[in-house]
């Protein structure tokens, strides 16, 4: 995994500097399942976005070029988490505490409620913060940009 990261790393810089953002420092926490890509900087508006846009766009391109690259040298492919300035952590933590919330909410009223519509990483977010809750179920409706997750209790659970 190390020569993977040092791709990675290689990559983040080179990206950087074709976009112009050339005072950074680029954060680099390694783990056994994700590597984490932090960069902190006072351009993070640039990077991130409105709503995080640009934030998953330069993710993407990044995982496309290592991609790309991991396939050149032959080496295995592996997946990473990029933030800017703790954004993206920030925003787990938003979404597991609204899934969290939003249970309890379901529990009490024993009434299903529906998010609002949200891209697919962030319903994946709900889904897995609510998996070991027995008392609630979710699901996504509707058709994409405006799918949603549903948070509702277990039948038996009634």
């Amino acid at each position: 995994m190390e020569e993977q990261i040092k791709i990675i790393e290689s990559l983040l810089h080179e990206l950087l500097e074709k976009i112009n953002i050339s005072e950074y420092e680029l954060e680099i926490l390694k783990s056994q399942e994700l590597p984490q890509f932090i960069i902190r900087t006072k351009e993070a508006g640039i990077l991130i976005g409105e709503g995080g846009q640009h934030l998953l766009s330069l993710s993407y391109l990044l995982r496309k070029m290592a991609d790309r690259k991991f396939e050149e040298m032959g080496v295995e492919r592996i997946l990473f988490f990029l933030d800017v300035n703790d954004y993206q952590a920030k925003k787990i933590r938003e979404l597991k505490n609204l899934a969290k919330m939003t249970a309890q909410r379901v529990k009490y009223f024993k009434k299903e409620i529906e998010l609002e519509p949200m891209p697919a990483y962030e319903r994946r977010i709900i889904h897995s913060a609510l998996t070991d809750d027995p008392d609630i179920v979710t699901e996504s409706r509707g058709e994409e940009p405006n799918r949603r997750v549903v948070i509702k209790m277990q039948a038996e659970a009634f």
